[in-house]
């Protein structure tokens, strides 16, 4: 399976905000985009997307940003996961609404197999938070100071 940008950058933002939230400060996009050298305008539809989820509160205005909006123990990977990636489709034959033109379909093993690896890596991702990926938190943070000098 190949994750999309969308949901490789929308990973990073939730770990740089869990990397945080013990500072008692918001972050801003562009702490974030400057951390991983990355574009903000990508950054504004991730944490939009995060807000509309639930993952991330943003307070507008001066002094705005954003924080998480929950526990990163509560912030479990798999549901991050398949909220991100619009199509989780590993082939063809596993697209909805599409006409299909794999003549062996009906018969193919090699459909429940690709399934079956889905599941598995989905299964591996539900039994992971945030707090998961923090560790150690102070790496982290020195990674992260770093990106700014």
């Amino acid at each position: 399976m190949h994750l999309t940008i969308f949901t490789d950058y929308t990973l990073r933002v939730l770990i740089h905000l869990g990397a945080h939230q013990h500072e008692g400060r918001l972050t801003t996009i562009s702490d974030i985009a400057t951390a991983y050298g990355i574009p903000g305008d990508h950054l504004r539809k991730i944490v939009h997307h995060l807000a509309k989820k639930g993952y991330v509160e943003t307070l507008r205005g001066k002094g705005g940003g954003m924080r998480l909006a929950r526990a990163p123990e509560q912030i479990n990977l798999g549901e991050v996961v398949r909220g991100s990636e619009r199509d989780q489709a590993l082939v063809e034959c596993f697209q909805r609404n599409r006409k299909k033109t794999c003549s062996i379909v009906s018969v193919c093993a090699l459909r429940g197999i690709l399934e079956r690896t889905m599941h598995a890596f989905f299964d591996e991702l539900d039994r992971h938070t945030l707090a998961n990926l923090l560790k150690p938190r102070s790496d982290l943070i020195r990674m992260f100071r770093d990106a700014r000098t």
